[in-house]
């Protein structure tokens, strides 16, 4: 007997790897894969061979799936897709910049996929399964090397109209900051991103030490990075409590590397309470739940 609940492929593209995962009609998981990323910097051939890749991926995990069953497909990309042209931007993997990703896939494929930028299926994912399970409007942060958003309002993910709701990023909040790569100052991911604030202490110091040795001479008592790290935190209050006070959500669930400071939800919680524009914020600040399977798992349940 046939269930009226399709299986879901979901495939997490990243700078450097692919993952795929096929979710049984239940949620359960019935096997995942994961992949190099094809890389050619500035090469011609790049994109062609990540599509490739992603094809044969996929191809190979629809065949897995029982004869006459619905399976939908979900991809998420470090990137968005413009609503108007179809082709992906302001991706982090170069190489899909200006191409039309989603429309290539469906022609190879046949069918409808659907495509969402990464940190949407992060959100979804830590809303429908992780943390943030049970929350109604949730938003969701990945902080890496970059820093993405995501929101997601009753188990669904909210786009908005140029598909690029919850790019919190790229909000500049210091219009003397850091130049950020896309053309700003003192974007949010200049601030509180892994790579920011890494680039931040160099600038001051000459020393290069990633975000997690200088939280480390943090709690070593070292004087500079005490500094760095005080100021990190206080950005991430700025930034985030400023979220807050426009977007109200009932949770916030972060991800990405830098989310595995324990500070973050001590300190940090502290300085989101000072700005954000509400004397008592009871806004529930999550640590991720899923880890690295979120992006895979979101990019499944918004298959089509």
């Amino acid at each position: 007997m046939k269930t009226k609940h399709p299986y879901r492929l979901g495939v997490d593209l990243g700078g450097t790897k692919i993952e795929t995962i096929l979710l049984d009609p239940e949620g359960g998981s019935l096997g995942r894969e994961r992949t190099a990323t094809p890389r050619d910097p500035d090469g011609p051939t790049e994109y062609a061979r990540i599509r490739d890749r992603v094809h044969t991926l996929i191809e190979a995990a629809l065949g897995k799936v029982p004869h006459g069953h619905a399976c939908t497909i979900g991809i998420g990309i470090p990137g968005t897709i413009n609503a108007q042209t179809g082709r992906v931007q302001n991706a982090n993997t170069t190489g899909l910049i200006g191409h039309p990703f989603q429309q290539d896939l469906e022609t190879r494929l046949g069918r409808p996929i659907a495509m969402e930028n990464d940190a949407n299926c992060f959100t979804l994912a830590e809303a429908r399964q992780g943390a943030a399970k049970g929350y109604d409007l949730v938003f969701g942060i990945i902080l890496g090397t970059g820093c993405g958003g995501g929101i997601s309002i009753n188990g669904k993910i909210h786009s908005g109209r140029h598909l690029i709701a919850g790019e919190w990023g790229h909000f500049s909040v210091d219009p003397e900051g850091a130049r950020c790569y896309c053309g700003n100052r003192g974007c949010v991911e200049t601030k509180i991103s892994g790579g920011g604030v890494a680039q931040s202490f160099f600038e001051r110091t000459g020393q290069r030490l990633t975000l997690e040795e200088i939280t480390e001479g943090y709690r070593q008592g070292d004087p500079q990075c005490r500094s760095a790290f005080e100021q990190f935190l206080d950005d991430f209050g700025r930034c985030l409590g400023g979220l807050i006070s426009v977007l109200d959500p009932d949770a916030v669930v972060l991800g990405g590397g830098v989310s595995n400071i324990d500070e973050l939800y001590t300190l940090g919680v502290e300085q989101v309470r000072r700005y954000a524009f509400h004397e008592r914020i009871q806004t529930p600040i999550l640590k991720h739940q899923l880890g690295d399977s979120a992006g895979v798992i979101g990019a499944a349940w918004i298959g089509k």
